[in-house]
């Protein structure tokens, strides 16, 4: 079966939301129950390492050790100089799409629902896909939960969340909404039921 390009996330829900919101742990459920995820954020790191000399030349020898990315150490300049996240970003995201493409081709063959966590999809809208799973929690306990995930100050937390959208715009665009304000039973009741919905 040949895909066209208009095809290529006819079967694809995004899953994003913002920091710290528990969209990792919506992932890993979504996989328990069987559905096919493609994981934006590791591919990001696999590509990060694979073009290790670009990185270095771009931000300086400091950042590389054993031909590996210092992320942390590269995030600490990525969320406090715009510029030089946005010369990141142009190197990193169209090799990102292209191997989230790829992947996507494969699942698109399968005919099934499959998810791809995108946790900058409202903020690029690179990609053309039509419905969009947005994991939710008010800023008061997305902060706390990024202070005490991070072990950081408010300051470098606000900071961090600063960088994207606010959760609350996210919250009005979800096609799908799962609020995690609560315990890990209570997400996992809510997923088997947004699935069910969903399928």
């Amino acid at each position: 079966m040949k895909l066209m390009n208009k095809d290529i996330f006819k079967h694809a829900i995004v899953l994003t939301g913002g920091i710290a919101t528990g969209k990792s742990t919506v992932a890993a459920l979504l996989k328990q129950e069987g559905f096919s995820l493609i994981d934006a954020d590791s591919l990001a790191h696999e590509l990060l390492d694979l073009h290790y000399q670009e990185i270095a030349r771009m931000f300086g020898q400091e950042y590389i050790e054993n031909k590996k990315v210092l992320r942390k150490k590269l995030g600490s300049i990525i969320f406090s100089d715009e510029k030089e996240k946005l010369k990141l970003e142009a190197f990193i995201h169209p090799l990102i799409k292209e191997a989230v493409e790829k992947e996507a081709f494969l699942y698109e063959k399968e005919e099934k629902t499959y998810f791809i966590d995108l946790p900058l999809f409202f903020e690029k809208m690179h990609y053309a896909i039509k419905k969009c799973l947005v994991v939710y929690t008010p800023k008061n306990i997305q902060l706390k939960r990024l202070m005490k995930r991070d072990k950081i100050d408010k300051t470098q937390a606000l900071l961090k969340i600063s960088n994207q959208m606010d959760i609350e715009e996210k919250k009005v665009k979800a096609d799908y909404l799962l609020d995690n304000s609560f315990d890990l039973v209570t997400l996992e009741k809510k997923v088997k039921h947004l699935l069910k919905e969903i399928i």
